[in-house]
């Protein structure tokens, strides 16, 4: 699943007021006072007497959660779990008003419990928290007691500055306070980043790692982001900075820690992994050890030194818990919790008092569903509420209506519903002749966020699209772009699909309508694109002939890794994505005559 980056709603404000000055050195002091060697365990004390040799600590981890305070709506709410008869149920999960009561319930009996997270906590986030530069979801970590968290590439979205106002406090630059008589306090966790570097300087942009303590025992905990970042994330977000290997950087901090006594080691990194199966109970050390998982997360993970215990990852938003060996060929955890708070994963780590490490043969973990039938935790439910008050005038507006669920980010399939929709609406509205004479538009599939559902999400009716709903959808807010490319540019960005760094992992743009082509996904690399199929309205491709295409921004400046689409000429920037979508929302729904679910009939796969 690509967990694609771009803007936030309002991150052009930002950028433009910013005028190129990412100033990076605000977050020199970008961490909480004694962040860097600290700890707020939970639960009580030990008792009296000796101390045994070993105790056991709780290690709870979660990731990509994206600013989902409110449990995701449709399939992308869903977890699959697997039962013994190979049956597979569906399990509605997700949303912090649950995530905490899970958290907490976790923690009791637990006096040595620590909480961490992989990355993109915020970010390509639903209204209610997007509206508001993710300041909700700071508030909401705080109160779930994270320890400590990686960035991801998202928490890059609105740049360096921004992420300096999340970890430190204070209002936003452009829009101020949120609520009368209080100021955003930011994050009392740290966020780490050990492979971020200023160009200028060279030096780490947020702290590499920080030492939780609790009553003699130390875990260091080191977070990475991927290295990849710069290529899933608008260059004005990640301006000024370098990043740099996994491995590498993980490696050297490990080290340090070593040589200042901190023996236990935890690494949150986002990349991530996938397993053969997408139920989360699956296991992926079948028929041996990490042999049910694949993706960049395995080769991180051969290649990280023995000091470090265990691995917290994210990023794919897949579910999994292996042992994958490290380069000693000892069995090590490596975890990944999905997405949108709908699992956590619970760690043992048995911790030697004696060598201050980890007994590695010991470690046990597993992911567990965030139910929604569980009580809500009330001061959740009182954050939500109060922010969603503050949102209520924007987000309840009507946008249009479908008569039924139309899937995207819940659609498994290369070619989606939902994406179809999107790429429709950014063909229509960016053809007319001055407004870029499109003749095809592509939509990259990790910029849709969400299914757009026939159930109502609050009092608005069932099959009405608010904007809210829209919001979550594509909550990005990018430019659109229509540019000059060649038939033979087009030919090698539809190949790029599936060659060079997506051959690994495909990222099948959507397509307007009219266009058609055949995906072979029984041939390797590029061939998967079969180029004599490729058509537009009915005709062949001219390799010769020149094309005006729209895409957003994101994908205008090569993202996601397509090179080809980089190079359109003759730019011309259109309206956002958001408001194309919204627009043929209107034109094309009514209460009486909905928008259905399109046909997905423009690529031809062959498996």
């Amino acid at each position: 699943m690509s967990a694609t980056p771009q803007k936030n709603r309002a991150s052009r404000r930002v950028l433009a007021a910013a005028a190129g000055l990412v100033t990076v050195g605000a977050l020199v002091a970008a961490m909480p006072a004694g962040a860097h060697d600290r700890g707020h365990g939970h639960g009580g004390g030990h008792g009296h007497g000796p101390k045994p040799r070993t105790v056991d600590v709780q290690l709870l981890s979660f990731n990509d959660l994206h600013g989902n305070l409110e449990p995701p709506a449709g399939s992308a709410g869903n977890v699959s779990k697997t039962h013994p008869d190979g049956t597979v149920e569906s399990i509605p999960a997700g949303g912090v008003e649950y995530l905490a009561t899970s958290l907490r319930t976790a923690r009791q009996g637990n006096p040595y419990s620590v909480t961490a997270a992989g990355g993109d906590m915020v970010g390509a986030s639903p209204l209610l928290s997007g509206l508001f530069h993710d300041e909700p979801t700071i508030e909401a970590l705080n109160k779930l007691d994270l320890d400590v968290t990686a960035v991801g590439n998202h928490e890059f979205d609105e740049g360096a500055t921004e992420l300096a106002r999340l970890q430190n406090g204070g209002c936003h630059p452009v829009e101020g306070c949120y609520e009368k008589g209080k100021k955003f306090k930011g994050a009392d966790f740290p966020y780490l980043a050990a492979n971020v570097t200023k160009e200028k300087t060279g030096k780490p942009l947020l702290k590499p790692y920080t030492v939780w303590k609790k009553k003699g025992v130390k875990i260091g905990f080191i977070g990475v982001t991927l290295e990849g970042t710069p290529d899933i994330v608008t260059a004005n977000g990640v301006k000024g900075l370098k990043f740099h290997d996994e491995v590498e950087t993980i490696n050297k901090y490990a080290r340090e820690l070593d040589r200042k006594g901190v023996k236990s080691i935890v690494a949150l990194i986002h990349e991530g992994g996938a397993p053969a199966s997408t139920s989360y109970n699956y296991d992926c050390d079948s028929p041996g050890a990490g042999d049910g998982i694949s993706g960049p997360i395995v080769d991180i993970a051969k290649g990280i030194t023995p000091k470090v215990d265990a691995l917290v990852t994210g990023h794919t938003h897949q579910a999994y818990v292996c042992t994958v060996p490290d380069p000693s060929g000892k069995p090590r955890m490596v975890t990944s919790a999905s997405s949108f708070g709908k699992l956590y994963t619970d760690t043992t780590l048995t911790y030697d008092r004696r060598t201050n490490d980890i007994v590695r043969t010991s470690v046990k973990s597993a992911n567990h569903v965030v139910t929604r039938d569980q009580p809500k935790a009330p001061d959740m439910t009182r954050l939500i509420d109060r922010w969603n008050k503050l949102a209520a005038p924007i987000a309840n507006k009507p946008q249009g209506w479908i008569s039924a669920d139309i899937n995207g980010r819940g659609s498994t399939a290369p070619e989606k519903p939902l994406g179809n929709v999107i790429a429709d609406a950014q063909l229509e509205g960016l053809a007319p002749a001055d407004k870029g004479g499109a003749e095809v538009a592509f939509m990259n599939p990790g910029g849709i966020r969400a299914d757009l559902v026939h159930k109502a999400s609050g009092s608005e009716g069932d099959g009405v699209v608010t904007y809210g709903e829209a919001f979550t959808v594509q909550p990005f807010t990018n430019m659109m772009n229509v540019v000059d490319l060649t038939g033979a540019q087009l030919v090698t960005a539809l190949q790029q699909q599936v060659s060079g760094p997506n051959e690994a992992s495909p990222k099948i743009l959507q397509v307007s309508r009219g266009l058609t082509y055949t995906l072979d996904l029984t041939k390797s690399g590029a061939d998967r694109v079969v180029a004599d199929t490729i058509k537009l309205n009915g005709e062949a491709i001219d390799p010769a002939r020149t094309y005006r295409v729209a895409m957003n921004e994101f994908l205008a400046g090569g993202g996601d890794g397509f090179p080809a689409l980089g190079q359109g000429t003759n730019k011309l920037v259109g309206a956002s994505d958001l408001d194309l979508f919204n627009a043929y929302l209107a034109a094309h729904s009514t209460a009486t005559a909905p928008l259905a679910p399109p046909a997905t009939d423009r690529i031809t796969v062959i498996q």
